[in-house]
């Protein structure tokens, strides 16, 4: 199913490392959270490898998602919830998987990102996971794999900047049910009419693993010492989690055509500077090693791809030799160039694709989102 959605690309940073990792020791996939697919583009990639167990959130526990992350082992989790009993059991469960060799993924932001960007890490079930080797009876070593993803389509994007507008604003249960129902009925009609047309790229890049015993080496002590200040010792871990999927992130082809088109700050581009941007951006990109998919493509190849993707979403429209950014379109085209402003280096002349930089300041503009 998901290869009726997308096209699914995969690349290793180091093949070799991963290979390396002992059979014995505990794998834990630590990925970004770009969308609710991330479980399902993850566990298509792994099929052959490993049977990940997810830390979902109460998002899921209706059917027949529920049965379908229960089937693989995933647990649901509580986000936000207090109660001491109920994080002691958490902490107990992970402790349990975690002894017993269970292949893990997490998503150390602790949810999607509203706004596009990479967020700060939370520190709870990292800490579960690391506490595990405090058992006399663990004797393996916890090897955490980062993960990035990339879409050129978030099926859920509109609804996560109607979030960051309004926390108010967030579906409930049944609506999220029937969103998903109605979602999957119109794409089955699709299919059977031969209408259904693909989302364009799924891409996942997997890093350098980082050893927990090595990364102990350099904090000896750390896990024994009291929660207060535990935290932000393993905060150095969850970090170095963070700055290596940051580094990998998946450039795909609307990400970079969105940041082409922002850093202008204007709504009519002639589509040859948007090309000729584009082309900046990929070398920008190249210069610090970031993984672009297909970067040895033609760039007009690159905007074809992308151009499908915004066309049919109504996002950007085509004038002659000019290309119209529609007002209301700029925070969702800001939403998917968030995905990869952290990888553009700032040399020379700045390529913004931010307010304070546009020269028509009344344009519409995406806000930061604010870390809980």
């Amino acid at each position: 199913m998901l290869n009726l959605l997308y096209r699914v690309t995969v690349d290793y940073q180091d093949e070799a490392a991963l290979a390396r990792i002992p059979r014995r020791d505990v794998v834990v996939y630590a990925m970004n959270h770009r969308s609710n697919v991330d479980y399902v583009v993850v566990a298509y990639v792994l099929a052959y490898g490993a049977h990940v167990s997810y830390a979902v959130g109460e998002w899921a526990r209706v059917w027949p998602l529920e049965y379908v992350f229960k089937s693989f082992g995933s647990y649901f989790v509580r986000r936000g919830f207090r109660e001491p009993l109920y994080h002691a059991v958490l902490e107990r469960y992970v402790h349990l998987i975690t002894r017993n060799g269970v292949t893990q993924g997490f998503f150390p932001e602790g949810r999607l990102s509203r706004d596009g960007r990479l967020g700060p890490p939370k520190l709870g079930l990292l800490d579960y996971v690391c506490r595990t080797t405090l058992d006399p009876a663990f004797d393996r070593d916890i090897w955490f794999v980062p993960v990035a993803i990339n879409f050129d389509r978030v099926l859920e994007d509109r609804a996560l900047i109607r979030e960051l507008v309004d926390e108010r604003d967030r579906p409930r249960r049944l609506a999220q049910l029937w969103t998903v129902a109605s979602y999957v009925g119109s794409n089955a009609l699709r299919l059977v009419t031969g209408r259904l047309k693909r989302y364009g790229r799924a891409a996942v890049n997997f890093g350098t693993p980082v050893s927990l015993k090595s990364w102990l080496a350099s904090a000896p002590g750390v896990l024994e010492l009291p929660k207060a200040r535990r935290l932000p010792q393993l905060e150095r871990l969850a970090a170095l989690l963070m700055e290596r999927i940051g580094a990998i992130v998946p450039v795909t082809p609307v990400p970079l055509a969105a940041a082409a088109l922002l850093s202008f700050g204007q709504t009519v581009i002639p589509k040859e500077a948007v090309l000729e941007r584009m082309e900046q951006l990929r070398d920008r990109l190249g210069a610090v090693n970031a993984k672009v998919v297909r970067g040895g493509a033609r760039i007009p190849e690159v905007w074809d791809r992308a151009w499908r993707m915004l066309r049919m979403r109504r996002l950007v429209l085509e004038d002659g030799d000019s290309l119209i950014v529609l007002p209301r379109s700029r925070p969702l085209l800001e939403f998917y160039a968030n995905s990869i402003a952290h990888l553009l280096p700032i040399r020379g002349p700045r390529v913004p694709f931010h307010k304070t930089h546009e020269t028509e300041t009344d344009l519409p503009t995406l806000r930061r989102d604010k870390p809980r």
